[in-house]
């Protein structure tokens, strides 16, 4: 205690500690990254331009105009025809998925404005079962594709699916693949234009399938593309792999995609696309 003054002794302020989930780590170049600049560039690192992981419905309000998406056939949701069990019945796995990302399944479809201009559009999102294609995945793009046949309007989808087709549907998962395919094909023939824009994972029945018919095929930097993974594809014929083999870049290289585009710059080339080719 101070006798001049007959107080104790200054207490210690406590030190503010920083709020849990404000900072992470860039998987890439492992630069701390502060959470809401990378939101506010649509989840691209600042450091580095390591795209991460986008939502479906953040894919909607990075491309659309405000305020202009309107939700087709959101009435689907998926069953449970074989009635599977792994770790899970599907039936549970199913409302968990519908219940943490807050979509019926692992396609969203619609229509909407990119720089003023009326586009179908749809999205898959790897977080919902790895955005494999099951029935109702493949039944909301048949109909989406459908309808811009219907409509004459131009076709956007955006891949984002690292699970191909979904194993607890069986062949009715499979026979998807073969369904949207030929939805895009009677569009071809009506003379619409498709524009293919893959992400980070595309993989599997979604790769080798409408991801890859697309007029365009745009994909983001560093993103995983192919049908198989590249240590399934090693341990199957034993030699070593290409550097970078079934990144973007590499497919840019050997003539599978048209470009590679930066997320902030995506928009504006999917409007130039359209514009250019009179759609």
């Amino acid at each position: 205690m101070d006798k001049r003054t007959g107080e104790g002794p200054p207490t210690r302020r406590q030190k503010r500690g920083v709020p849990e989930g404000l900072w992470f780590r860039c998987p890439d170049c492992e630069e701390a990254v502060f959470r809401k600049e990378a939101e506010r560039r649509f989840n691209v690192c600042p450091h580095c331009d390591c795209h991460f992981y986008l939502s479906a419905r953040d894919r909607v309000r990075q491309l659309l105009d405000d305020g202009t998406f309107e939700e087709w056939d959101a009435n689907l949701s998926p069953s449970d025809p074989l009635e599977f069990e792994d770790k899970k019945r599907y039936a549970e796995r199913l409302k968990s998925e519908q219940k943490r990302t807050g979509l019926r399944d692992a396609a969203l479809t619609g229509d909407g404005m990119i720089r003023a201009r009326r586009v179908a559009f749809g999205v898959t999102d790897s977080a919902f079962i790895m955005g494999s294609m099951g029935s109702v995945v493949g039944e909301r793009l048949t109909r989406l594709a459908e309808r811009a046949t219907a409509e004459h309007l131009p076709l956007i989808i955006v891949s984002g699916s690292g699970g191909g087709a979904r194993m607890h549907e069986g062949i009715l998962s499979l026979m998807q693949m073969a369904k949207v395919s030929a939805a895009l094909a009677r569009f071809d023939r009506a003379g619409g234009l498709f524009i293919s824009v893959l992400t980070n994972p595309t993989m599997g029945g979604v790769a080798a399938s409408f991801a890859a018919l697309g007029d365009v095929v745009f994909a983001e930097p560093r993103a995983l593309i192919g049908f198989a993974g590249p240590r399934t594809i090693k341990a199957t014929i034993r030699i070593e792999l290409p550097k970078g083999f079934q990144t973007s870049e590499f497919l840019l290289e050997h003539g599978y995609i048209d470009r590679i585009v930066p997320r902030d710059k995506l928009k504006s080339e999917i409007a130039r696309i359209i514009d250019y080719c009179g759609k």
